[in-house]
């Protein structure tokens, strides 16, 4: 049910209503029931081990949003009146990828799962991105942890120029370059004609391209020159039901424009960090950000009226759950949990904050990759009143509720094909 919350504006007058979409990248609360299906254990719980295996795990404001009461912690209590709404989504898509996450939550639900292609790429591919690209030729061609990789091949690559192209278990086809030895629009330039070239049975969700620096011993990632080359989504979903349907603004931060090719989103800002992506929502929050300046071409004029703010926090899982680092996630998350107090004290009641994950990252599980799990879901706002039992929302069956809550508090109708349930309890 959609909340009808009071304004205070004049008679008349607009209102801005806002929707902040959080997404802690990897965040998952334990493993789904179908975990084995994709090579996990059903012990595989990124919260939960994180919290029995890391030296310290303070947050105390996820906490009071009701963090504690969605899987059992003993460095999170589950408090005794929490603030916000809360409870756990299962997935009914078939990965365990960003991609696939993230359009879930959008309502595009996949039953064909991305390829992937854990003995590397085929060999006829390899020789056509070689010839079409003229790089030379490549290195590596197999799984790989995107850090342990460049320690491995970094130097060849400096002496010969040859891309390092690299996958893992997601549905990807990385390519890393020093920026000192291969320009960055020439990396950008092979990835477009890999995306060109991975069709039909080798169409992989993404294409990113990894820019590195530094010397060996000492390669570092690019973070904010990393660009991911995304297939374009299915439509309707609900962002183009925001920007098309009602004339809202759709606001991408980090890579949320990456990540659905552009489609939908109105407005982007690319962060250098979760530290920049959370100001940047907190700067929102205050109105100290103008609308225009991150919008693109002929969206300049739009008022603002309905506004979707979805922002992925991408640290936890690149630089943490990939690199199997219990203390440097669990630090992440600390983080995140300071900088999300200063955005919630600046929420108004006509804003509502929902912070999710789009797959699960456990850091104690053998390898480097993504594992399939539930996600939490945490949702507060001023201008709602809750009380126990309505704030607990058990088991969802689709991320997809978490777009068809956004479009209810943003007072749009949904397309019919639309899947999902919003949930929001009455003030």
């Amino acid at each position: 049910m959609v909340s009808q919350v009071s304004t205070n504006n004049p008679a008349n007058a607009p209102r801005t209503r806002r929707v902040f979409l959080v997404v802690i990248d990897a965040l998952g609360v334990g493993a789904l029931p179908d975990a084995p299906a994709f090579g996990d254990s059903l012990s595989v719980n990124t919260l939960g081990n994180i919290d029995r295996h890391a030296q310290r795990l303070h947050l105390p404001h996820l906490a009071q949003l009701g963090l504690g009461h969605i899987v059992p912690l003993a460095q999170v209590p589950a408090v005794e009146h929490p603030t916000g709404v809360y409870g756990k989504l299962a997935e009914v898509s078939l990965g365990k990828d960003t991609t696939t996450g993230h359009w879930e939550m959008a309502g595009i639900i996949l039953e064909t799962p991305f390829p992937v292609f854990p003995e590397g790429f085929p060999t006829g591919l390899i020789e056509q991105f070689v010839a079409e690209t003229g790089c030379g030729g490549v290195l590596g061609n197999k799984p790989a942890s995107g850090t342990a990789i460049l320690d491995e091949l970094g130097v060849a690559h400096l002496e010969t120029g040859f891309p390092i192209v690299y996958t893992s278990a997601d549905s990807v086809f990385q390519v890393a370059a020093h920026v000192d030895r291969v320009p960055l629009e020439t990396l950008y330039s092979w990835c477009e004609v890999a995306r060109r070239l991975l069709e039909g049975p080798l169409q992989v969700s993404r294409v990113i391209a990894r820019p590195f620096e530094g010397s060996p011993g000492g390669f570092r990632r690019l973070g904010a020159a990393r660009h991911d080359y995304a297939v374009p989504p299915p439509t309707p979903n609900v962002l183009t039901t925001i920007a098309q349907q009602t004339q809202g603004v759709v606001l991408g931060v980090g890579k949320i424009d990456d990540i659905f090719c552009g489609v939908g989103i109105t407005h982007h800002l690319h962060t250098r960090s979760n530290a920049h992506g959370l100001e940047v929502l907190i700067q929102l929050a205050k109105g100290e950000l103008a609308l225009p300046s991150l919008a693109k071409a002929g969206f300049e004029q739009r008022t603002g009226e309905k506004q979707l703010i979805f922002i992925n926090l991408v640290e936890t899982d690149m630089n943490f759950g990939h690199r199997r680092d219990v203390n440097g996630y669990a630090h992440a998350l600390e983080a995140i949990d300071t900088e999300l107090a200063a955005l919630i004290d600046h929420l108004t009641p006509e804003d509502l904050l929902l912070i999710t994950a789009d797959h699960g990252c456990d850091p104690t599980a053998p390898g480097s990759d993504h594992t399939r799990e539930y996600v939490p879901l945490l949702m507060f706002s001023k201008g709602l009143s809750v009380a126990h039992p309505a704030q607990n929302l058990g088991i969802r069956q689709s991320f997809a509720d978490v777009g068809q809550t956004a479009l209810a508090w943003l007072g749009i109708q949904p397309t019919a094909s639309l899947p999902g349930k919003a949930v929001l309890p009455l003030v």
